[in-house]
């Protein structure tokens, strides 16, 4: 699995809940790509449109979708919470549910709907044993949507899907899940967890690049969703260039896709989706978890370091934060940068987000940079 990667050997990466490096795959069919276009431009624009229906089948097939009718490629995350936030026709007293650990785009989306009359709730789920019990309690009979992250940027803490699934089916609210972090390291079912709508960028842990995200409505949902973007590429036949006048939406989840697909990195995630189908999520997910078990082995023999992830096993992903007591962590950070690894400030201290690639030696290496600073 090492040979995935040609990563410069001096670097530790561990920022893969940030930006990933594409692996060699990817890299060489954008190469391709790229030749293709300098030498016969589009004359094989068919093929394009050919990996672009094979890559959304296989994102079907990441998340266990019932068909690739329920995917649509957008820009990002952040643009499917907005077109979640804008599409749903939201009545005076309703509440959205969301947790205090969110990412910025899971809070700015729904927070803007304040204007609107919209009630916005947000459980504290930090220092608790049971996050999914305070965030259940905020709900209520006008709770409209739940939205929450399926692994906490900062702390790692993993959620129960599961259960929030239930949830909302008891208080017959949407359900919205922001799977950015978890998607492409840990096995992900939307059948499952029962969601409604399903959002991750494709540059962390699916080892694309920036701009592409996959976004997951289930079929019977799509109709909540009022369209707030039009253009040529959302209507149902897309080819009738001559009757536009007589326009209708896609009947799929194409209709969120408005204009021209971005074909360059369709070609790039549709090289890193295969290689993770590849070697199966499940041995994938398995190297992931052992990774953060070793780094929690590791670092909690460090003298002064506190780890600020959850530890069971069952509440993480692939993301391990942690801290140096007495000491500027920042200044560490810089440390850390400076000798090579590359990882990211987050949660007030340092998170570390391997892949399933990385090995034990670069952990041991990352502690013993750790445990030699002195502030």
């Amino acid at each position: 699995m090492q040979n995935d990667f040609n990563l410069d050997p001096d670097l530790i990466y561990v920022n893969h809940a940030a930006v990933a490096p594409w692996p060699v795959c990817t890299v060489e069919a954008v190469k391709q790509f790229a030749i293709e276009n300098g030498t016969v431009g589009s004359s094989h624009y068919l093929n394009w449109l050919k990996v672009e229906q094979e890559l959304k089948a296989d994102l079907a097939t990441l998340i266990n979708a019932q068909s690739a009718d329920e995917i649509a490629l957008l820009k990002n995350t952040s643009e499917g919470l907005s077109i979640i936030a804008r599409g749903i026709q939201w009545q005076p007293g309703d509440n959205i549910v969301i947790s205090n650990e969110e990412f910025p785009s899971n809070f700015i989306a729904w927070d803007a709907l304040r204007a609107q009359g919209v009630e916005l709730r947000i459980a504290n789920i930090s220092d608790t044993d049971y996050p999914e019990k305070a965030i259940i309690e905020q709900m209520d009979a006008n709770t409209r949507l739940l939205s929450i992250s399926a692994v906490q940027y900062a702390s790692g803490l993993r959620m129960n899907l599961d259960v929030l699934g239930k949830a909302c089916k008891t208080f017959h609210a949407l359900y919205c899940v922001d799977a950015i972090q978890q998607i492409g390291a840990l096995q992900f079912d939307v059948q499952s967890i029962d969601a409604d709508f399903v959002i991750a960028d494709g540059h962390k842990w699916m080892l694309g690049p920036e701009g592409l995200a996959l976004f997951y409505c289930k079929q019977s949902s799509m109709d909540e969703l009022e369209l707030q973007q039009f253009g040529w590429h959302m209507v149902e036949d897309l080819s009738d260039f001559n009757n536009m006048k007589n326009w209708q939406a896609a009947s799929n989840a194409r209709r969120f896709e408005c204009g021209s697909p971005n074909t360059l990195t369709t070609h790039a995630l549709h090289a890193s989706i295969k290689l993770l189908l590849q070697h199966g999520m499940s041995v994938i997910e398995k190297a992931v978890l052992l990774n953060i078990q070793t780094l929690i082995q590791t670092f909690s023999q460090l003298p002064d370091t506190s780890i600020l992830s959850p530890t069971d096993i069952t509440r993480h992903g692939g993301i391990f934060t942690f801290r140096k007591n007495n000491v500027d962590n920042e200044a560490l950070y810089q440390y850390l940068v400076k000798k090579g690894a590359v990882c990211a400030p987050r949660g007030g201290g340092i998170r570390l987000s391997p892949h399933y690639y990385n090995q034990m030696s670069e952990f041991e290496k990352l502690a013993e940079w750790v445990e030699e600073y002195k502030a």
